[in-house]
């Protein structure tokens, strides 16, 4: 690279936002954030890292946060001793559309960091301004796939994804015509190994315990029921163009092997490190380029054991009925990510069981009659129905609990 790419960080206070920032730190010779977007929940992060980078706008997508954020960047303009006002005060924008005008703004790549399919306007936004668009939101592919397949150019969506990162950069190995299967590993979350049966009374903080992986609440449930797998199969048939039944999920506890790709001739390619988001974000804001030093490589020196399982498709079946919802098209894909943050959201409140997760997700969709996806309104108008639908359900599981 010759200049360093301009960069815009979605969901910068987030998991990814944050390790994306770290990349961008370590490397100011080939990244400069140039704009933040975050829901506004934490507005002093906010206003650290845009003093921090000095970038020329933040948005925030609650629009009462605006003037907390005026107030945060006082005080951490104070904090950093700058002469009252002398600091670098960012554009603001605010309110339900502001990161979607963010990810219009001048620059080479956008990141959206953004959790749920809320990320969807944001996606379509990057793609129609012309940016490379570094994806770690999955749900707004899986939720508006054929929106967003219709307005990417070819390559311009680079995955986030450690899963899609690895698929991407085994594809290099052959050509399209040459690749048999995708195979996504998946860690098997904190309860591997276990029958359905043993799960019927965990709790919150049993899901959220994940052996491998540090990342939100939302996502390591959906690591815990196995639907982050479904959403991944679904992703990476989309992005890949790569046919549902020729996509496996296999199980690999120790996470070094994050996805392989099998070709016609016999031969498999892995890709393989130890877990570190940084490097499918660094891959991802440099693409196609790498950058050097960015995690630590694999101590091959060092014995070590790589273990592979099948799936165990009766105690989690996500991945099945993921399947399912993608092969019915239209708007099944979202009103299966939508009914399960709705239920995730229940759990994690106490209102729901685990295993009624998945349960109540898959009534949903024997419920819902997929429609056509033309524009952002029939995913909308999809999800709001699978979010009510999910809620009454959730409800009437409760009741019969309690009696």
């Amino acid at each position: 690279m010759t200049k360093p790419r301009d960069v815009v960080v979605l969901g910068s206070t987030g998991s990814i936002g944050t390790q994306a920032i770290d990349v961008v730190s370590r490397n100011p010779e080939m990244f400069r954030v140039v704009a933040l977007g975050a829901g506004g929940s934490d507005v002093e992060q906010l206003a650290r890292q845009a003093l921090d980078l000095r970038v020329e706008a933040v948005a925030v997508a609650r629009a009462s946060a605006a003037s907390d954020l005026q107030l945060a960047f006082y005080a951490e303009a104070q904090r950093q001793g700058f002469a009252t006002g002398r600091y670098p005060i960012p554009k603001i924008l605010a309110g339900p559309d502001a990161c979607a005008e963010l990810a219009g703004w001048p620059a080479d790549v956008v990141l959206n960091g953004i959790n749920g399919s809320i990320g969807l306007a944001p996606t379509l936004a990057a793609l129609s301004a012309g940016r490379t668009l570094a994806l770690a939101n999955k749900e707004s592919l899986i939720a508006g796939g054929p929106l967003v397949k219709e307005l990417a150019k070819p390559g311009q969506i680079i995955p986030v994804d450690s899963e899609h990162s690895a698929l991407a950069q085994c594809l290099r190995g052959g050509a399209a015509a040459e690749v048999s299967r995708l195979v996504i590993t998946a860690s098997g979350g904190p309860f591997r190994g276990r029958a359905r049966s043993e799960l019927a009374s965990v709790t919150p903080a049993e899901a959220l315990a994940h052996p491998t992986w540090a990342m939100g609440p939302v996502i390591t449930v959906n690591s815990a029921t196995l639907v982050n797998k479904a959403l991944e199969v679904i992703e990476g048939h989309l992005l890949f163009d790569i046919p549902l039944d020729r996509i496996d999920v296999v199980v690999h506890p120790q996470s070094i092997v994050h996805s392989m790709v099998e070709f016609c001739d016999g031969a498999t390619m892995a890709q393989a490190s130890p877990p570190d988001m940084r490097l499918p974000i660094a891959l991802a804001l440099a693409w196609p380029d790498r950058v050097a030093g960015i995690a630590t490589p694999c101590a091959w020196s060092t014995a070590s054991t790589w273990e592979f399982f099948p799936l165990d498709e009766q105690a989690f079946p996500a991945v099945s009925i993921g399947r399912a919802a993608a092969a019915a098209g239209g708007t099944a894909p979202a009103v299966f990510n939508a009914a399960n943050e709705e239920c995730v959201a229940a759990f994690l409140a106490g209102r729901l069981p685990f295993l009624a997760i998945v349960d109540t997700v898959e009534e949903v969709l024997a419920e819902h009659e997929p429609g056509v996806v033309r524009r952002v309104e029939d995913v909308y108008e999809a999800e709001w129905w699978a979010r009510t639908r999910a809620r009454e359900l959730s409800g009437n599981k409760l009741r019969e609990i309690s009696r």
